[in-house]
């Protein structure tokens, strides 16, 4: 992998592990897209690119949510008991999810991606105040609950933080505990879905293999990625602790909107 990638990933890092911290989010719905056009230039077949760059994406998050949720925690920020509840439904769908898009097009997985991307901006660009009028549910709907946020995060490649913060805001939990409990939420979520697509991803055989990939797992993008996010992951969340994070959501949402676009550029394309 030529050098510059290198760089251009190790900065990319950078951006998403602040943005884990700060919003509460594994980074991927930024990650993917980035990912999808620097692969272009490391030697991926043009047909795993998109599922290449989900899967790692997927796999950064590993890294990112530890840092991000040790940082949070330390501010007691974290309901371990809700992620306990909400953990076992998680790693269900976070497998099945990696599944579902192994046996996906090109075409669908940035389809369903660009989709998300855009549904998610634009409810965070026009962000209404939802009513919490009710607590959290029971065992069997904590399950269910985390096995849809798998599910659509290894979908998508995402740390499940745009269904998981509103999930819990909604069921009366403040704002700032319902980032923390999600950027903890991101860890099972990563581990079933990287798991899922090192799986999925094994008997291919027009992916370079070990050392380069693992399943479509990218490895040196996985790790420039989430050494540079381990550093800026505890600063973001900081920030979100000192600042009122609702104007910085509608400058992030119009940057979605254009990474919406370009994700379904890429599915038009493959079409």
């Amino acid at each position: 992998m030529e050098l510059w990638i290198v760089f251009s990933l190790a900065a990319l890092g950078c951006c998403t592990g602040f943005l884990a911290g700060l919003l509460g989010i594994g980074g991927g719905m930024v990650l993917t897209p980035f990912l999808t056009l620097l692969l272009s230039y490391a030697d991926i077949p043009t047909e795993h690119i998109v599922h290449v760059a989900i899967a790692t994406s997927m796999g950064t998050i590993l890294f990112t949510s530890l840092s991000s949720v040790r940082a949070h925690a330390s501010r007691g920020a974290v309901l371990w008991k809700v992620v306990a509840a909400i953990a076992p439904g998680i790693l269900l769908g976070g497998i099945l999810g990696a599944q579902i898009t192994g046996y996906l097009s090109t075409f669908w997985v940035a389809l369903i991606f660009a989709g998300f991307v855009g549904y998610s901006a634009t409810k965070m660009f026009f962000a209404k105040k939802v009513a919490a009028s009710r607590g959290l549910p029971g065992t069997a709907g904590m399950v269910g609950a985390g096995t849809a946020i798998g599910t659509i995060s290894a979908l998508v490649g995402a740390g499940g933080g745009f269904i998981s913060v509103p999930f819990l805001t909604y069921c009366n939990v403040p704002m700032h505990k319902a980032i923390g409990t999600s950027s903890a939420l991101g860890f099972p979520i990563a581990f079933a879905g990287t798991i899922g697509y090192i799986v999925s991803g094994w008997a291919e055989p027009t992916l370079p293999g070990f050392p380069y990939t693992l399943g479509y797992i990218h490895l040196p993008a996985l790790f420039s990625v989430a050494v540079m996010s381990i550093f800026t992951a505890p600063i973001g969340a900081k920030v979100a602790h000192s600042i009122d994070t609702k104007p910085l959501k509608r400058i992030f949402a119009s940057l979605l909107y254009v990474l919406a676009s370009y994700m379904l550029y890429r599915a038009i394309m493959a079409a």
